[in-house]
């Protein structure tokens, strides 16, 4: 093998785990100790890196990375277990050979050139290309002229950033830090989707587009961040800082008075701090007048989801439907993941068509289907699930396999997704590395695929027009939009002329609104359904919680996630209920989780693909009770479905009044009651539009379950929805909860005679 070595200043792009060849920081600061790697290829004898500090040459040898590093930074990478996990430690393991060094005592503004310098076995040399950076320090604000920080308060005065300072090379700000002062009795609320506490009190939250694989809540990592948040129990404020680079947080872990923020900024050094006061419905009021609130969607949205990952056929996907009616458990919408052949993700699989080699858009009388193929007549299965009154969504993900993603499977040639692929690149609608070639998806899903730019009117016209004659013709209605978080790398470039650092995180604001366009253009309700999402997601379609275990903490974690979205502004949210992934759920947990979902704006059930292995993991009722042997399991579950069938009238009415008034559908607790102090020992618990109280039971093996009733109510009480006995606000009920299917749930009684019906007939 031929002796080379290679080094990559910024790395892979991961945010959480430092490749091999990379230099971390990537800008170094004075103080700091600068780490070198670079990877090597062939019989190599050493390597050393040769430096010049202003002018002053040195250089060292470098030493070999140790088991110990690699096996470091496969942690740093890795969260969960099963496929992915595995993918992505292999991901950092799979480095040829592995060298570094560290720099000591760099000062700043001193500037740094280096390389790397491998010697073989035999005397032969190979070297990288000369790398230029010059060493930042962190300084004032008022000492940094490059850098600048606006601050829109609003009248606000008990509240301004403190000890502001910029991380400078001298012509460049490449971060800048604050700090917003914390009252004792404060809460803080937001960052987006947040798996591991609702409140963030202690915690080190940072906000970057990441799919992390199961296990959210222990990583502390979330698929849908975003720089803003409710600080409640005080005077009552938040902040907004407009940026879509990374944002780090210390949220009183450090000192208990501060809240700590650094980011990244941009050429210009320029940041804005938005400061709002105010309840915290004013508070979201004020953001989503900045980032764009969320759109009504239909009535069918609340009815039960139902899908499986491995539902690969139209008779897979038609068996299930028909179980549902044979068992009369009523379902409103049907998720195909598996309709297409990963490939393109634009074609049924098994379909017959002419290859379009020009790759442009393509219509429904395109394709013909084969009565022995896995999907004989998508068409027609589509119009008996509507005549059934069944909607039909389509997964989607913002990738495109290229020729590199198939030298390892089968031979490329000839398929339509290579031609799409190669008209993407060469119309320019593909996403570019710094030197204008094509990028290939860094993650571990979809190595190596060709990603779309979606970041202009005339990118995401490009990639709808292939999918739409999905809508025009067969009359789906609505997109799975799956993935969104596998742009790695700030040097990356976007027609919009944002670069990776800056558009990365929006990605997948940018990949919703496309399929949202696309269907309200074809005359459909823009009905996507997203995991990820940054600030400016709020307006596009239904979200939910990725990728989850079917554990009780999984489901702990998931309420958690649920509520923090909420409290930024997502209307339409749910999650897989009992989990998605690995063996099928205890039947006690899998109603549970379904009792819990009967009372979340979406209430859906999903399974992983296992490889169509016996006993099956579909998350169907059916399913759940062959393999735990319990067989009131199918009918508790119907129960709960035909409650929450007569339960959509009202979670339609909250979801308009939600959009109206940025009052969140499902909302936390503080919400409405910011000032009682109580609620913070009850984090599970809360409201569904304005007049109902939810206390999930998420805790196995629980027979009673304490529901704090909140001060304040229209009405003056608050009543039991399922014995209509009435309680004074401010109290605490003990219920008992030990049937399954039992789950405290408190009207106002202001309400109650208009909603009784529902609960008690």
């Amino acid at each position: 093998m031929m002796l080379s070595i290679t080094h990559h200043p910024f790395g892979n792009g991961h945010p959480y785990a430092i490749s091999a060849d990379q230099r971390n920081p990537v800008f170094p600061v004075a103080g700091d100790p600068l780490w070198l790697g670079a990877v090597t290829q062939g019989d190599v004898k050493s390597v050393t890196c040769e430096f010049v500090i202003d002018g002053h040459a040195e250089s060292i040898a470098c030493e070999r990375a140790s088991e110990a590093d690699r096996n470091a930074a496969a942690a740093a990478n890795a969260g969960g277990e099963g496929h992915l996990a595995e993918a992505q430690e292999s991901s950092l393991h799979g480095e040829d050979d592995a060298w570094q060094t560290t720099i000591a005592d760099i000062r700043g503004g001193e500037n740094l050139r280096y390389r790397f310098v491998a010697v073989g076995e035999n005397g032969e040399q190979s070297s990288t290309d000369w790398e230029d950076c010059v060493a930042c320090a962190w300084v004032p604000l008022d000492q940094c002229p490059i850098a600048s920080l606006e601050v829109h308060a609003d009248g606000m005065t008990a509240i301004r950033p403190l000890q502001v300072q910029a991380l400078s090379d001298g012509s460049t700000a490449r971060r800048m830090r604050f700090a917003l002062p914390l009252q004792p009795d404060e809460h803080v609320v937001g960052f987006g989707e947040r798996y591991d506490s609702l409140d963030q009190r202690g915690l080190t939250p940072d906000v970057i587009v990441f799919e992390q694989y199961k296990n959210q809540g222990a990583a502390h990592r979330t698929y849908f961040p975003m720089p803003f948040a409710h600080v409640i129990g005080g005077v009552g404020w938040g902040f907004y800082l407009h940026t879509s680079r990374r944002m780090w947080c210390d949220v009183g872990s450090s000192d208990s008075s501060m809240m700590m923020i650094e980011a990244e900024t941009g050429e210009d050094g320029h940041l804005v701090l938005d400061l709002y006061q105010g309840s915290p419905v004013q508070v979201l009021t004020a953001f989503l007048n900045e980032t764009g609130r969320a759109k009504k969607l239909p009535d069918w949205v609340h009815r039960l989801w139902a899908s499986g990952n491995e539902w690969n056929t139209q008779e897979l996907v038609m068996s299930r439907m028909n179980q549902h009616r044979d068992e009369h458990i009523p379902v409103g919408v049907v998720v195909i993941e598996a309709w297409s052949d990963e490939e393109g993700i634009t074609i049924f699989r098994d379909a017959h068509y002419a290859v379009n080699e020009s790759g442009g858009p393509r219509h429904g009388d395109d394709f013909s289907f084969d009565s022995t193929g896995a999907w004989p007549d998508p068409k027609a299965m589509i119009q008996e699930l509507h005549d059934r009154g069944i909607k039909v969504i389509l997964w989607q993900i913002p990738l495109l396999k290229s020729e590199e993603t198939f030298a390892a499977e089968h031979q490329s040639h000839g398929l339509q997704v290579i031609c799409d692929g190669n008209a993407m690149v060469r119309e320019g609608y593909a996403v570019r590395e710094q030197d204008g070639e094509a990028y290939h998806n860094r993650a571990w899903w979809f190595p190596k695929a060709l990603m779309p730019d979606l970041s202009t009117d005339e990118g995401r016209a490009w990639w709808a027009a292939h999918r739409r004659y999905l809508v025009d013709d067969f009359d789906i209605d609505g997109f799975k939009t799956d993935g969104g978080e596998h742009a790695w790398g700030r040097e990356l470039r976007y027609n919009d002329g944002t670069r990776g650092d800056d558009g990365n995180n929006l990605n997948p604001v940018r990949y919703a609104r496309t399929y949202c366009e696309l269907l309200e253009s074809c005359g459909k309700a823009p009905v996507t359904f997203s995991r990820s999402g940054f600030a400016g997601s709020q307006p596009y379609g239904a979200f939910w919680a990725g990728d989850e275990n079917s554990t009780w903490e999984a489901f702990r974690a998931s309420l958690r996630a649920g509520l923090s979205a909420a409290a930024c502004g997502v209307v339409y949210w749910g999650w897989d209920l009992a989990g998605f992934s690995g063996s099928v759920p205890t039947a006690e947990l899998y109603i549970r989780a379904a009792a819990a979902s009967v009372f979340m704006p979406i209430m859906q059930y999903h399974s992983e693909f296992n490889h169509h292995e016996l006993p099956l993991r579909d998350r169907t009722p059916w399913n759940i009770a062959e393999q735990n042997g319990d067989v009131d399991v199918v009918a508790q579950f119907r129960e709960l479905v035909e409650l929450r069938e007569r339960l959509v009238p009202y979670l339609s009415h909250a979801a308009e009044t939600a959009v109206e008034s940025d009052r969140p559908l499902m909302r936390a607790l503080f919400f409405d009651h910011a000032q009682d102090s109580r609620i913070w020992d009850h984090p599970y618990e809360y409201q569904l539009g304005d007049d109902l109280l939810i206390n999930p039971v998420c805790e196995e093996g629980a027979s009673e379950l304490s529901t704090y009733l909140p001060e304040h109510v229209a009405g003056g009480a608050w009543i039991d929805v399922w014995s209509g006995e009435s309680h004074a606000p401010g109290s605490s009920v003990l219920n008992d909860v030990s049937g399954r299917t039992a789950i405290p749930v408190f009207c106002a009684a202001a309400a109650w005679d208009n909603l009784k019906h529902m609960f008690m007939e």
